[in-house]
């Protein structure tokens, strides 16, 4: 049987919007348990990924850093009080959007590609996401490498 991206993804697709604040962003993760998202545009056409790398190396460059959970995040300045660096950190995810964070150059696939050819893309680009669109570049799924490998043992099982 011939697996194809529309066969591997999983559809609906968890997506936000480009002007999601970061700390929507990282709760929309944590309570889904994934790892990334893609970005939309009103129309639903894909217009970034973001990443929880993308978010940690955001994070190092403007000085907040990952604390306890993916939905707490402080800033790591030693002399200042605690009350003081949990409210800069939130004030950042809060005031930060998605656009500002995510990845723009998008690896996309069609919903006809083929298993082996999304394996070799991800490979390839080391990427761990891949959404699916259609013609218009509107998102359809997104396959994970998780998707792809449940995907390679279920063709084996058969």
């Amino acid at each position: 049987m011939h697996y194809t991206a529309q066969k591997i993804m999983t559809a609906p697709a968890i997506s936000v919007a480009p002007e999601t604040k970061l700390k929507e962003v990282v709760n929309v993760m944590a309570e889904h348990n994934i790892s990334g998202v893609p970005v939309i545009d009103a129309e639903g056409k894909v217009v970034g990924i973001i990443s929880e790398t993308d978010i940690v190396k955001y994070a190092g460059k403007t000085q907040a850093i990952r604390f306890i959970s993916p939905s707490g995040w402080i800033c790591p300045y030693g002399e200042r009080t605690e009350g003081m660096v949990y409210r800069k950190g939130f004030e950042l995810l809060a005031s930060t959007t998605a656009k500002t964070v995510m990845a723009k150059k998008v690896i996309t696939v069609r919903g006809d590609a083929s298993g082996l050819e999304i394996a070799r893309i991800m490979s390839r680009r080391k990427i761990n996401r891949v959404p699916v669109v259609d013609g218009d570049g509107r998102l359809l799924g997104l396959i994970t490498r998780a998707d792809l490998v449940r995907s390679f043992a279920e063709r084996g099982e058969k």
